[in-house]
This record gives C-alpha cells, sequence and structure tokens, in this order.
C-alpha cells in the first residue's frame, strides 16, 4: 500500500544527493529481502541511519500488477529520504516502476547485484554488470522520463575478476546520469570470501560521483575504517544492521531501548509474526545465552514473545 493508503503527494524532500555533500559519511541500509521493509526502516532511522532501501522488487511484476504494488511497497511520510530498489532488464518496464514510485519516493535503485541462480538465469541483478550498455540505456530512460529533478537514479554492482571492466561500466554508468554507485566488493562467485575494499577505492578514485561501499560492515568502527580505506562517500549494511539496529548511533550490541522500540513499531504496523520475530532474534543474538536462544527462538505467538520480553529484560 502506497502512502499509507492515501493518493496523495509526500511533502517534498532535499535531493538525496544532497546527502553526499552534508555528510562525511552517508549511513544506509540495504536493501534486504524480507527485512528491510517499513517496520524495519522506521527503527534505523531512529539510530541515525541517513537512507534507507526498500527490499528489491521485480519491476515487471510491480508494473502490472496491482496486488504485487501493495504487498510490496508501503511507505509513509515519516520514511524518507526512501530508494525503491527495482530488479529490472528493460529500460521503459523499469521507467514505468519508477513513474509509479516517484510520488512517495526519493528514487530508484537497479540492482545489478543480486547473484541468486534464478535472478541472473531471469537476467536480473548480477548479469547486468555484463552489460554496460543496457545499464546505460536503463539509466537514461530513467533521466529522461522522470521530470522530478531531485529524484534519484543509482545502481548497485558487485565487481568483476578484472576490475577494469568494472570501471568502465561504473565509467559508463556515470556518462549516462548514474546519482551514485553502491559497490559490494565482492564478485559474483564470492560469499563468505573478505570483502575487496581495494576495488572500491579504486572505483572511488576513478569516478566523480559519489561511490558507497558495502560488504561486511558490523559496526560504526567498521564504517569508519572502510571509509577511510576507500574514500567512499557512504556505508551501506545489511547483516550488520539486522543484528544491531543502533549501529550507525555507536551501540556495541542492540540495546535494550532499541528493542522496546522494535516492539513498539512492529505492533504499530502489524508486521507479521515471523517477520516480527526473526528481527528480534537476529537483535538478541549477542545479548542471550545458548539456553536463553533455544527457549526465545521457538516461541510461537506475539503474546508469547512479549511476555518473554516482560519476564527477562523488563521490556
Amino acid at each position: 500500500m502506497i502512502g499509507d493508503g492515501a493518493e496523495t503527494e509526500r511533502c517534498p524532500v532535499k535531493d538525496p544527493v544532497d546527502l553526499f555533500h552534508s555528510r562525511q559519511i552517508v549511513k544506509i541500509c540495504a536493501p534486504m529481502v524480507r527485512y528491510s521493509k517499513l517496520a524495519f526502516r522506521t527503527l534505523v532511522r531512529k539510530y541515525q541511519c541517513d537512507l534507507c532501501y526498500t527490499p528489491m522488487i521485480v519491476a515487471a511484476d510491480f508494473v502490472r500488477s496491482a496486488k504485487a504494488r501493495d504487498s510490496e511497497f508501503t511507505t509513509n511520510n515519516g520514511d524518507h529520504p526512501l530508494i525503491v530498489q527495482f530488479a529490472a532488464k528493460e529500460a521503459q518496464v523499469l521507467c514505468d516502476a519508477a513513474q509509479i514510485v516517484c510520488p512517495f519516493a526519493d528514487g530508484v535503485d537497479l540492482n545489478c547485484g543480486c547473484p541468486q541462480r534464478w535472478a541472473m538465469a531471469e537476467g536480473y541483478g548480477a548479469s547486468l554488470i555484463n552489460k554496460p550498455e543496457l545499464v546505460q540505456d536503463m539509466v537514461r530512460h530513467v533521466r529522461n522520463q522522470i521530470d522530478k529533478p531531485t529524484f534519484s537514479i543509482s545502481i548497485k554492482i558487485r565487481i568483476h575478476e578484472d576490475l577494469k571492466r568494472t570501471v568502465d561500466l561504473c565509467r559508463k554508468a556515470e556518462a549516462s546520469g548514474v546519482s551514485w554507485i553502491t559497490v559490494h566488493g565482492r564478485n559474483v562467485e564470492e560469499r563468505h570470501q573478505p570483502v575487496h575494499y581495494d576495488a572500491i577505492k579504486i572505483i572511488k578514485q576513478s569516478m566523480s560521483i559519489p561511490v558507497v561501499a558495502n560488504g561486511d560492515i558490523k559496526t560504526l568502527k567498521d564504517a569508519e575504517n572502510v571509509h577511510h580505506l576507500t574514500g567512499a562517500d557512504g556505508v551501506m549494511v545489511a547483516r550488520g544492521l539486522l543484528a544491531n539496529p543502533a549501529m550507525f548511533a555507536g551501540f556495541e550490541e542492540t540495546p535494550l531501548k532499541c528493542i522496546q522500540d522494535w516492539v513498539s513499531i512492529a505492533l504499530e504496523h502489524g508486521t507479521p509474526f515471523t517477520c516480527f520475530h526473526h528481527h528480534l532474534m537476529y537483535m538478541m543474538e549477542r545479548i542471550t545465552s545458548k539456553q536463553e536462544k533455544k527457549v526465545f527462538n521457538v516461541l510461537s505467538s506475539t503474546s508469547s514473545v512479549l511476555d518473554y520480553l516482560n519476564d527477562h529484560y523488563g521490556v
């Protein structure tokens, strides 16, 4: 449901690109399947997250189906700056999706980094890093057809084995008018191998637009170190924020106040139980014993979770 059900345009916000000029380092919540929805975005914004992405949405389904639009995209007036991430492989389809979200979001991002087999088989995600002309075409179409000057168009990529190809892709995207580029510092085959921060540094040095670093950032100190190592203008975090939604505010582990905030926000938004519970399992991973996890992780209702939190933590 868009705009909390109201078909009204959100209050205008400043160009999200301005964030990169107004902060030493822009702190960003990554697009995460199932997890980076409105309730979680509301939580991390309370703890110094500057910019949030939606989960990846398949643009063709979003354009074709009102049901997909209602289930995939929910926002409200406090949910900004907001970037909607799309999986797309056709320029006009991406444009049509961007037109739909334009009154309610601050920009769109083209996913060129998802390494999952289904996405690559369909021509989405990381398969696009091998099609720089198509990426250029998609960026240009959005640039030319969206008449909101502050609306951003960004891309999120993985790197090639041959970094020259990645630099070439980024330069082509920059020439076509992309607002910024997020670089996950691994190639398509890599999952848990160390992130190539040196590659992100080379890409940053080759660009005149903002570059965001992504990969294995788990604490605010990590974020600062990656900023210094790469020169990146921003850092994007996924699992680190799931484990500790307050990390950008400098907390080493999830504070009880953050857990309390999550309970209030999730109940207010009507978050489905499984999602509500999974977020708490992530947040409490570092602060609970093995025995406590065994009990907490098998709870099966909102009321049993609330009772547990009240009995053990006074939340």
